[in-house]
């Protein structure tokens, strides 16, 4: 019987426990909403005009290095010295190096926006006060109908294409 009482204890306890996990683990989305809150995000077109009167930005790629191969925010050749790459998984163990002002502006980047808010929101908790996140991520700007630069030179995306 006492055997029977533990195994019955134990049954519960781990499945209340898997439970609680579950129950606790935020979904992504959710993740990125809170990020969206903390870090914020700008329009495509703000962070053009950043670029064409030549404001001091950041832009901070945080794509993985295979799918840098889609291509860069083209921001032109006054601007290479202000475009870097850092994974996410990287971020937190290089930015310190590659960034060094904590009052600059930096506008992350990733494909479609995700990973980028999430590397926003983790800057401004390094203490980076004007983080922030290209809205829509390279998809955003290539549909915002604004350069991008590949391996065959500068894309920009026809308007009238569904892609």
């Amino acid at each position: 019987m006492n055997k029977r009482f533990a195994s019955i204890i134990l049954i519960v306890v781990l499945s209340s426990t898997s439970a609680l996990f579950a129950g606790a683990a935020a979904s992504p989305n959710k993740l990125i909403e809170e990020a969206k809150k903390e870090a914020g995000e700008i329009e495509p077109a703000v962070l053009k005009a950043m670029v064409d009167k030549e404001e001091e930005v950041i832009i901070l790629d945080v794509r993985e290095s295979e799918q840098r191969s889609e291509g860069n925010i083209y921001t032109g050749e006054m601007y290479v010295d202000d475009t870097h790459a850092i994974t996410r998984g990287n971020l937190e163990f290089d930015v310190g190096e590659k960034i060094q002002d904590k009052d600059a502006v930096i506008v992350t980047y990733c494909r479609s926006g995700g990973r980028g808010v999430l590397a926003a929101q983790t800057l401004r908790h390094l203490g980076y006060k004007n983080a922030t996140n290209l809205k829509g991520g390279l998809k955003g700007w290539a549909k915002a109908g604004y350069p991008i630069e590949t391996g065959l030179g500068l894309t920009i995306l026809n308007k009238g294409s569904k892609k």
